[in-house]
């Protein structure tokens, strides 16, 4: 018999992002086998962090398991495992907006010594975690991607797209390094006159604004793009590209590549490791390389014909229901 195993469900009032996007997979796969505690309302900001503080730990028995997927928990609850996805604010909280850093940086090194146990989403970021926090109950969760949905034959309705596409998916925000991309894509665009850059994401409450510039000929903006539309936006690109300074894991280049789309990713942080050989890899302390590298993959068939073979095998390696059972198993380990 197990012991009542809890999900901190705040996550799920947010839109979807990475984050979000770990916590609903893995809660698909064993919600019927734990209870969900989240608040009536959405609930951003200070309103969010005082319900996980003080209402959420009134929700729970004493000998309550809660898993709290979403780098945030209540810090009056010992029985937790916490998922750590990056430590940004911390090393970095120029990049977000200065109460979200300044809450960041008091909190997380708290709540992760309380914990019973951190998980991550990559060996990059555990090594991070164990050597800023000075802990050792730290395992790997990968993200993971559903092949079922995300593959090279997926199509896409919702907008009407030219036929070649250079992809990038996820938030404007410092982190992602987009003026890069735009500056890259400046220099070469000439060479590719065909060819758009595709730009879907929006903003974020938590970020520092940042500012890109909107008047680069053939780029398109696409905002927020829904998950149902993703798998065949991604499917349709000649090319995608991370161009991030630091990533957690980056879940947008393994869902690219399970789709079969030749993939470029910087060397930050955990995209190497989710890449591996798969995709073509750029030196952020080499920023021309980013251009020679889109050029490379653009003009040469071989080069992209080499990665849509080995991206959806690569892809397979990363399995929602793999990393389910893990962290099932380990929840009730405790």
């Amino acid at each position: 018999m197990t012991r009542d195993i809890i999900v901190n469900g705040r996550f799920l009032s947010r839109r979807v992002t990475g984050v979000e996007r770990y916590g609903r997979e893995i809660l698909s796969l064993i919600g019927d086998r734990c209870r969900v505690v989240r608040s009536g309302n959405t609930l951003n900001g200070i309103n969010g962090h005082a319900w996980e503080q003080f209402i959420l730990p009134r929700r729970l028995n004493p000998e309550s398991i809660l898993w709290s997927p979403a780098n945030t928990g209540p810090l009056t609850v010992r029985n937790q495992v916490l998922t750590i996805h990056d430590l940004s604010p911390l090393e970095h909280p120029e990049w977000f907006r200065k109460s979200f850093a300044a809450w960041y940086g008091l909190f997380l090194p708290i709540l992760a010594k309380r914990v019973r146990i951190i998980f991550t989403p990559s060996e990059y970021v555990r090594q991070k975690v164990m050597t800023g926090f000075n802990i050792r109950n730290v395992i790997v969760t990968p993200n993971g991607v559903d092949t079922n949905i995300f593959h090279p034959e997926a199509k896409q309705n919702q907008y009407d797209l030219p036929e070649c596409y250079v992809l990038y998916v996820g938030s404007l925000e410092p982190r992602k390094n987009l003026n890069a991309l735009l500056h890259a894509w400046d220099e070469i665009k000439n060479d590719f006159k065909e060819t758009w850059l595709i730009i879907a994401g929006t903003s974020g409450h938590v970020f520092q604004p940042v500012k890109l510039s909107r008047e680069a000929e053939r780029v398109w903006f696409l905002g927020y793009v829904e998950e149902i539309n993703l798998p065949g936006l991604y499917a349709g690109a000649t090319l995608f590209i991370l161009p991030s300074f630091n990533e957690g894991f980056g879940l947008p280049a393994l869902e690219a590549m399970a789709c079969g789309t030749p993939v470029l990713v910087s060397n930050g942080g955990a995209l190497p490791e989710t890449v591996g050989d798969a995709g073509l890899i750029f030196d952020l302390s080499r920023p021309d390389t980013l251009s020679s590298s889109m050029r490379e993959c653009l003009f040469n068939n071989s080069v992209r014909s080499s990665l849509k073979e080995k991206g959806p095998a690569r892809a397979q390696i990363f399995s929602w229901q793999r990393t389910s059972e893990l962290i099932w198993n380990t929840l009730n380990e405790i």
